[in-house]
């Protein structure tokens, strides 16, 4: 077969596949909107603070909202047990047994992990997606808001090598700022590099360890919740 032939038809079974994953997002979609739920789709390279941030938001957020969390990694559920201690409904979604995928959550596992929530009792529901800056970001979940992690540790240079990841974004957290003073990383060619891929996303500096920027980022979430 032509090389050619082999590429066009590789370009219309993905086509084909993220059609049926948007159908099903928006079945999602209508769920939370019934439920009233408000959805955060969390993204990020591995080891970048993503449970770290999840767990400070639940810390200050708990008492005063509904909040579920769907879980969302290739093996374990180490996260969500670290989550569970809330006292939350967390669902763990592993994406690399029967339901494929691995790098990625998409439409349909999300589809079956809100099955096991109580969606009308849940005013933010927190996806935190697998590690991974290539495909979350071209798989729809039904979500409202996407927010992209990125630490310092990572590179000025991520938004450039993954630039589909962080068109996408609602909000970048940029996440370990308390390391700054130890490595050597330019934060300003960082936030150059966000505003030249993405100029509408909002940036907050942050860190999940000493709650630096906590408040910024409480006070986004808030602010489109209420």
């Amino acid at each position: 077969m032509p090389a050619s032939n082999v590429a066009t038809r590789t370009v219309s079974v993905m086509e084909g596949i993220l059609d049926a994953n948007d159908a099903l997002a928006q079945l999602n979609r209508a769920k939370f909107d019934a439920a009233h739920t408000y959805v955060v789709n969390v993204m990020s390279s591995p080891g970048s603070g993503k449970t770290n941030i999840l767990e400070r938001t639940l810390e200050v957020l708990g008492a005063s909202l509904r909040i579920g969390v769907l879980e969302g990694d290739v093996q374990t559920s180490l996260d969500a047990s670290r989550l569970q201690r809330f006292g939350v409904p967390v669902v763990q979604v592993n994406t690399g047994s029967e339901l494929g995928g691995g790098c990625h959550l998409d439409a349909n596992m999300v589809w079956c992990g809100i099955s096991q929530l109580p969606l009308d009792k849940i005013d933010l529901l927190l996806i935190e997606n697998v590690g991974n800056l290539v495909c979350p970001a071209g798989f729809l979940l039904g979500e409202d808001v996407r927010v992209i992690v990125a630490s310092v540790t990572e590179g000025e240079d991520k938004p450039l090598k993954y630039p589909h990841m962080f068109r996408c974004a609602d909000l970048v957290l940029i996440n370990k700022i308390d390391l700054l003073p130890h490595i050597d990383f330019d934060l300003n060619v960082l936030l150059k590099n966000i505003g030249s891929i993405n100029s509408k996303a909002t940036k907050i500096l942050m860190s999940a360890r000493t709650g630096q920027g906590l408040d910024d980022w409480i006070a986004w979430l808030n602010a489109r919740i209420r």
